[in-house]
């Protein structure tokens, strides 16, 4: 097996991770100032999000220079070390590649705005009329610019302009940029938005789908045929040949089209696929304030579809990320015990079958902020979902109750070292408000209990390193009707480990029979009942 499939892999979003400057801003010193933390997770790599040289309209995903660092996070000397100093820990640095798109104000965006003979003209999208497409974040996907008297295309934010990959010179600088990061030694990358790069044929109005008379583009731009083509090229060109992972974000690929994107077979190593995170979205358009209940069963098959889709292949399992709320506040019912939660979900998370990613705080069990108003949110896309909210009727109070329920700032206030001012994130003043528990949950408090989340997932983390059963053994899940428990078993051979967590916040009856021979290995309770106590998680060894 390859090694990014026996360890976990630990998501820093840098901005808010560690600032050693004092300007607010975590940079490149402090990851490298925590690597013996996240080597004690026993994370085998390290995926940042963007740390290119970015306005940071969208927090750097709208980059100016994809072989540049930004200031706010150091130099290239700084990442350099962090490149060292992580092999040092036998950890891997993987970046994030955004090439759907670039910022309005990177060089390649320049010329082709100035006119529509310049060299650089069609390597974005251009159209003399526009479609009543809706952008992700809100709003028409199309922007008139006065210089080329025409509109161009914007999957995401104004600012983000969207690349034209049906020009071969468009493709190949954009190749040439991820092997100049290949040359200074990552271990991989991650590959934003990859689903949007393809175009259809023919730009044509779409079905309004929302009172603002748009259509969502990403119903009718997400995996259009085609696209496989360009990626088999994106993969022979940087990823064929050396010792990388990849990992692409892909919402709106299908389980049963899983074996052409990923595997032997496929493009990527791995796929971040959105059916279980996006549960309660129809269609996976992520309108926030038509957010939809969703059984246990539903999300159960959610995983258990992504499983069975990926047995001869591998698969990422996450449940957080820099663009999703904390998981506590989101797969368990209201009332359950946050911690009991985080453990169960860490649980689930080191016993299925693929690599475990764990996102900055999530091993601390963080809880969503829920700030107050629609000021004290940075975010982009919480800003358009707000704004759309109001526009189909509903009153402030109501649209700020989906914007703490999902906002993509709950995942990007800072981390919680210790008690000291701003949790030991900055000296200085934090561009994104720290949260109000900072004091109650840290990492300098949950170091010392040993009964901590964090400490919690330690032990998950070298029960699964040590455990051919656990990495590699078949998945099979078992009662996938029950509306209360989910249990499935990993297998090999004559071995088996089985988890069982209950969801509910009541006792709930174990199925007959279904521990005879079994030793609990682990749980987040201490002592062992004949039932299941509330978000109660255990993991048996027959």
């Amino acid at each position: 097996m390859n090694w990014w499939q026996k360890k976990s892999v630990y998501q820093i979003y840098p901005k808010s991770f560690l600032d050693t400057a004092g300007n607010g801003t975590g940079d490149l010193r402090g990851v490298i100032k925590k690597l013996d933390y996240i080597k004690s997770l026993g994370a085998g790599a390290i995926w940042l999000t963007p740390i290119y040289d970015s306005p940071q309209v969208d927090n750097g995903y709208d980059i100016a220079d994809y072989t540049s660092i930004d200031p706010r996070f150091g130099t290239m000397a700084d990442f350099d070390e962090l490149i060292s100093e992580a092999k040092a820990r036998d950890i891997k640095i993987v970046m994030d590649l955004v090439f759907n798109h670039t910022s309005d104000r990177h060089a390649w965006f320049k010329e082709s705005k100035s006119s529509r003979n310049n060299p650089k003209a069609d390597w974005y999208i251009w159209r003399d009329e526009k479609t009543n497409w809706r952008s992700i974040f809100g709003g028409s996907a199309w922007e008139w610019c006065e210089e080329r008297q025409q509109y161009y295309l914007h999957t995401f934010a104004t600012a983000q302009p969207d690349l034209n990959w049906a020009n071969p010179e468009v493709r190949q600088a954009l190749y040439d940029a991820a092997n100049f990061w290949n040359k200074r030694g990552v271990g991989g990358f991650r590959i934003d938005a990859i689903v949007y790069i393809k175009k259809p044929s023919e730009f044509k109005d779409g079905i309004v789908d929302s009172d603002d008379g748009l259509s969502s583009i990403h119903n009718i731009i997400a995996a259009t045929d085609g696209i496989l083509d360009y990626l088999r090229e994106f993969k022979e060109k940087v990823f064929d040949g050396r010792d990388i992972f990849t990992v692409a974000e892909a919402n709106g690929v299908k389980p049963e089209n899983l074996s052409e994107w990923v595997g032997d077979n496929g493009v990527f190593d791995m796929l971040f696929e959105f059916s279980h995170v996006n549960i309660m979205f129809s269609n996976g358009v992520e309108i926030w304030h038509r957010s939809n209940l969703y059984k246990l069963s539903e999300w159960k098959k959610a995983l258990s579809d992504s499983q069975n889709a990926t047995r001869e292949s591998w698969y990422p399992i996450y449940f957080e990320n820099h663009d999703r709320p904390r998981s506590v506040n989101t797969f368990f019912p209201a009332g359950s015990d946050k911690i009991l939660a985080a453990k169960a979900l860490a649980t689930i998370l080191f016993t299925l079958r693929g690599t475990p990613f764990i996102y900055q705080g999530e091993e601390l069990g963080f809880e969503n902020a829920k700030f107050n108003s629609i000021d004290d949110y940075d975010d982009i896309s919480t800003r358009g979902n707000y704004d759309l909210a109001r526009a189909d009727g509903l009153s402030d109070k109501q649209a700020m109750k989906f914007v703490q329920k999902f906002s993509r700032d709950n995942a990007r206030t800072p981390m919680q070292w210790d008690t000291s001012k701003n949790a030991g994130f900055t000296s200085g003043k934090a561009w994104l408000p720290v949260h109000d528990d900072f004091t109650a949950c840290n990492v300098e408090i949950q170091e010392k209990n040993p009964d901590s989340v964090l400490n919690f997932y330690r032990k998950l983390s070298k029960l699964r390193n040590s455990s051919d059963v656990l990495i590699s053994g078949e998945y099979e899940e078992l009662y996938p009707e029950n509306e209360e428990l989910y249990i499935f078993t990993r297998k090999s051979g004559d071995k088996k480990f089985m988890t069982i967590v209950n969801f509910t916040t009541h006792e709930v009856e174990m199925p007959a029979q279904i521990l005879k021979g079994g030793k609990k290995v682990m749980g987040n309770y201490s002592d062992e009942k004949n039932y299941l106590r509330a978000t109660e998680a255990t993991i048996y060894e027959f």
